[in-house]
């Protein structure tokens, strides 16, 4: 791949709307332009304005269409290059169109990521940034788009470059201590410093879960027994009415999916079919499946219905469950501090049930850092380097602390391989 091509690539997604967007960049790019353009020539355009004309063949005159066109000019453009924007109406003839006489005119169609590799390369972000815009781009939920713009704005590089200075300061004071012993060079509680960076890393990681779900989403699984509340507590939820609620045990037959938001998180719940022992070969079929999907569940809610006796509890994935008592607004017939006790007609317990299903979800540190599955494998790695340096001597523990700066070092792309880098853009779409 030569990283001085022009590349174009269409920038919008697929279909019909009212305008498309075709990237051009590279060396060139301006020259491209004023081939295809009919209008203000954009090699004359000020960086950052913009001018209405048409896009055209240059070798029949023939009008594509009419279009915006912006320029942005090297370094201050997204790429680091001259870039160059058409923006058309959004027909995919019309893009595709467009695309071919760029392509006739010396660029080449742009790789899966290429543009954002551009920036990279060009310095204009770091791969945390880079791996920021891919999860801005593919954010569904308010929680994934705050954490993807953060990152984006160096929220979390600035917090590993710090981590990572801390280090090389330590570890340049240790050599110097063991290189000039005469020099009278202060000694520094490394000990210290190093539990506080390790400390930093391990909060880091406590977010990796709730960074996980906020990209992902989450699956939450109602189990209970038989009218224990689980489609009326779905429904109290969901703020609307989802699930069919009934007095007769044993309505839900069969499991019932909604998909909700909560704290930024897109969740699908599920409501499952009722618990019990049973003689009928197709409720038991649902038993069976209800509790297969609590097990593939990130969070179950288990509900019991706190007017009637309790009933014997239910194979669960207990470290991953909430206790849940409905029906609070009647007379109870147990009281249990482990459940939590809400009432789906009245309303009365459904804020602090959010707010557990939050704390859950998200733990205390509240989930705002966005963290790639590379970036926890390079902090796990860290945190390992730091652990084995604080059980050395301060005179044998360089070597740890050089290679938990090189972990660091790794989130933002110091210190990374070639195929590293070449994964994390092949996840890319091409007009990013």
């Amino acid at each position: 791949m030569n990283l001085k091509d022009p590349i174009c690539a269409i920038a919008t997604p697929p279909g019909k709307g009212a305008i498309g967007v075709v990237r051009l960049s590279g060396e060139g790019a301006l020259e491209i332009a004023a081939r295809v353009w009919r209008g203000k020539d954009p090699r004359r355009l000020k960086g950052g304005r913009f001018t209405l004309g048409e896009v055209v063949d240059p070798k029949t005159g023939e009008a594509i269409d009419q279009a915006l066109l912006l320029v942005f000019r090297a370094p201050r453009s997204y790429t680091g290059e001259d870039l160059v924007e058409f923006q058309t109406h959004g027909s995919l003839a019309v893009l595709r169109r467009v695309m071919e006489v760029l392509v006739a005119e010396g660029a080449r169609p742009a790789g899966r990521g290429e543009f954002t590799f551009r920036a990279y390369m060009n310095g204009k972000l770091d791969l945390a940034q880079a791996e920021a815009v891919l999860a801005l781009v593919e954010a569904e939920g308010e929680l994934a788009r705050r954490q993807a713009l953060r990152a984006l704005e160096g929220a979390l590089s600035r917090r590993i470059e710090a981590l990572e200075n801390r280090l090389l300061d330590l570890l340049a004071h240790i050599q110097a201590l063991l290189d000039y012993p005469e020099e009278g060079v202060e000694p520094l509680e490394a000990e210290r410093t190093l539990r506080e960076v390790l400390a930093e890393v391990e909060a880091l990681l406590a977010q990796a879960k709730a960074s996980r779900l906020a990209q992902k989403g989450a699956r939450l699984a109602l189990i209970g027994a038989p009218n224990a509340g689980k489609s009326s507590l779905l429904n109290a939820l969901l703020g609307y009415e989802r699930a069919l609620v009934s007095p007769i045990p044993g309505t839900t037959r069969d499991y019932l999916e909604a998909p909700l938001e909560l704290f930024g998180i897109p969740l699908v719940a599920v409501d499952t079919a009722g618990v019990r022992e049973t003689e009928d070969p197709v409720e038991r079929m649902g038993v069976e499946r209800a509790l297969r999907i609590a097990e593939e569940a990130d969070l179950v809610l288990y509900v019991v219905d706190r007017s009637q006796p309790k009933p014997a509890p239910p194979p669960l994935p207990w470290a991953r469950t909430l206790k849940v008592a409905t029906k609070s607004d009647l007379p109870p017939a147990w009281e249990d501090p482990e459940f939590l006790p809400v009432s789906s007609l009245t309303g009365e317990g459904l804020g602090r049930l959010k707010e557990a299903l939050r704390e859950a979800l998200l733990g205390r540190e509240g989930g705002e850092v966005l963290l790639t599955e590379r970036q926890v494998e390079a902090l796990l790695r860290a945190k390992e380097r730091l652990e084995e340096a604080l059980a050395l001597p301060e005179d044998l523990m360089g070597l740890a602390l050089e290679e938990a700066a090189r972990a660091l070092a790794l989130l933002t792309g110091k210190e990374v391989a070639e195929e590293v880098v070449a994964r994390v853009f092949q996840n890319f779409c091409v007009g990013k």
